[in-house]
């Protein structure tokens, strides 16, 4: 008989079911697609940022949803030893920038691949296009409903099917649905780590200007500041996204009701007096030329247009006429660029999902239900977030990680 069914073969699934099966327990990994870690495969844009090479305490910083619930998960398996892992499983990493982890090969089917080969090598019994209909309990065992294969009967359940973000790799909220009918609580749930939608008439035009070393600023209403960040973005023709604007959207999943905004400082090295000083020493250097040929030294050749247009100064007007208040007006809008934001671009474009199964009803130490004893969560279907970094992934293989471990211990009182 199975004494362990997990349920979601992503990273945290597959983690969670070598982990358990390398302490002897029978395992089976139910997954409904025809291949593991479909979701995996687009990580990174295809190269699968791993983990960040950081402590404990950095990884809890960039958590946003719950950071102490995870400490026992990082415990149990920190980037450090994640990184050992993989390396162990013959994967040769490499740091880049912000501490962010890949393969050297910047290929993400390497850790799938290796994720594969650990479940050979513990004997986990895999089960592809295998459906999960239902999750009952029964006395004190669990009864898993599936399609097309029959029922199975199992000691514990680790439900690791992710939450709602790219839903054509697989993740349909089914666990938050089975944890529900289960008896948990499920926190709202909002689309994260994604695109961000705006309104304003000059955005298209902007479509695919990349702006580095800027400062974002997200606020809402009442002036509250709720992210704030110096990074790359990127405009979109609906709006905004990149490194920057990904992480604001994080904080701001479930704020489109409080009008908010994002500020971008196109100087964030210059406070507005050194600002005004530069441009006074340009304005001296093109004095004769026209203000729409006095900004290249200033900024990008594609957003000149733009900041021209909001400036309100005549893109014909000699820069010597240029009045102290237009100038002073313009050294505003280049650290106070506003956009208003109507929304995201929804799950089919979010990197996770923010929200999920309530960790006030899930034994951090564990990671078993409170509620059901023998049922344990892992991954992206608990309600815990982080930003970009590769600190997502590392709370999946984390709490697969614990997940497993306590599952088996479980199994064997």
């Amino acid at each position: 008989m199975t004494q362990l069914i997990i349920i979601g073969g992503g990273p945290a699934g597959m983690m969670a079911a070598a982990t358990a099966a390398s302490q002897g327990i029978k395992v089976s990994l139910l997954e409904k697609n025809e291949k593991l870690g479909k979701k995996l495969h687009i990580t990174g844009k295809g190269r699968c940022n791993l983990t960040n090479n950081s402590d404990i305490v950095n990884h809890m910083s960039q958590v946003v949803s719950n950071p102490r619930f995870l400490h026992s998960a990082y415990r149990a398996m920190d980037s450090q030893a994640l990184m050992a892992f993989f390396e162990g499983q013959g994967v040769a990493l490499k740091t880049e920038r912000g501490g962010r982890v890949f393969p050297v090969s910047d290929k993400s089917y390497d850790i799938n691949d290796a994720l594969k080969a650990f479940l050979q090598a513990t004997d986990v019994q895999v089960k592809l296009n295998c459906a999960v209909k239902n999750i009952e309990l029964e006395g004190d065992h669990f009864n898993v409903t599936t399609s097309p294969h029959p029922p199975i009967t199992a000691d514990a359940v680790i439900i690791a099917t992710g939450g709602l973000s790219y839903p054509s790799t697989g993740s349909t909220g089914d666990g938050f649905s089975w944890a529900k009918q289960l008896g948990h609580y499920i926190t709202p749930t909002f689309p994260a780590l994604v695109p961000l939608n705006s309104p304003e008439p000059w955005i298209p035009a902007l479509e695919g200007l990349s702006l580095k070393n800027v400062k974002c600023t997200a606020r809402i209403s009442n002036n509250k500041i709720v992210y704030e960040e110096i990074g790359e973005m990127l405009f979109t023709k609906t709006g905004v996204t990149g490194p920057l604007i990904l992480s604001a959207s994080a904080y701001l999943a479930d704020k489109f009701n409080t009008s908010p905004t994002i500020l971008i400082d196109l100087k964030p090295g210059l406070t507005p007096d050194q600002l005004d000083a530069r441009i006074l020493r340009d304005f001296e250097v093109n004095k004769n030329k026209d203000f729409a040929n006095a900004l290249d030294g200033l900024l990008p050749q594609r957003l000149i247009e733009t900041i021209i247009h909001l400036s309100q100064i005549p893109s014909h007007k000699k820069v010597h006429t240029i009045t102290r208040p237009e100038r002073l007006h313009l050294v505003y809008l280049l650290k106070n660029l506003e956009l208003r934001l109507t929304g995201n671009a929804g799950y089919k474009e979010a990197v996770i999902t923010k929200g999920g199964i309530s960790t006030k009803e899930v034994n951090p130490s564990t990671l078993m239900s409170k509620r059901i004893p023998g049922l344990f969560f892992s991954g992206e279907v608990l309600d815990v977030d982080a930003l970009t970094g590769g600190y997502n992934m590392q709370i999946a293989f984390s709490t697969g990680y614990l997940a497993g471990l306590s599952a088996a211990n479980y199994i064997k009182e």
